[in-house]
């Protein structure tokens, strides 16, 4: 090879050993934030965490934004953004990749919570959201 490809060839191997687009289900999104909790997740305790309002600066809860029953199209309430339907049943593209999944725990749960949420917390809202039916 010559000195010349070189930098052709350091791109290619970036690009082979980038790693891959965390794709996923929501069931194994699940299985995963179980294993790290230790225990079975409590889809009544993931509801009234989305639904519970902790009183931090605006007074928002995740169904503020969310809606209370989240198969349907939300509202961000600072923004006023259209928010897709949180429910894997009415949008299947949610849940299905971890890095943003996990980019959008922690944001919302610091956010809305104080701090970041457990595995059992995460394990506990997605089995709910799981649940739900469009």
């Amino acid at each position: 090879m010559s000195l010349r490809n070189l930098p052709i060839a350091a791109a290619l191997a970036a690009l082979l050993l980038a790693p891959a687009a965390q794709a996923a289900t929501p069931a194994e999104l699940l299985a995963g934030y179980t294993a790290q909790a230790g225990s079975p997740p409590v889809p009544e305790r993931g509801q009234k965490l989305f639904t519970t309002n902790f009183g931090r600066d605006l007074g928002f809860s995740c169904s503020s934004c969310h809606g209370a029953v989240p198969t349907g199209k939300g509202k961000d309430q600072v923004s006023e953004k259209t928010i897709e339907p949180m429910a894997p049943a009415a949008n299947p593209k949610r849940f299905t990749d971890k890095a943003k999944v996990e980019f959008a725990f922690r944001l919302n749960c610091k956010d809305v919570v104080g701090r970041e949420c457990t595995a059992a917390e995460k394990a506990d809202v997605l089995a709910w959201l799981i649940s739900l039916k469009p």
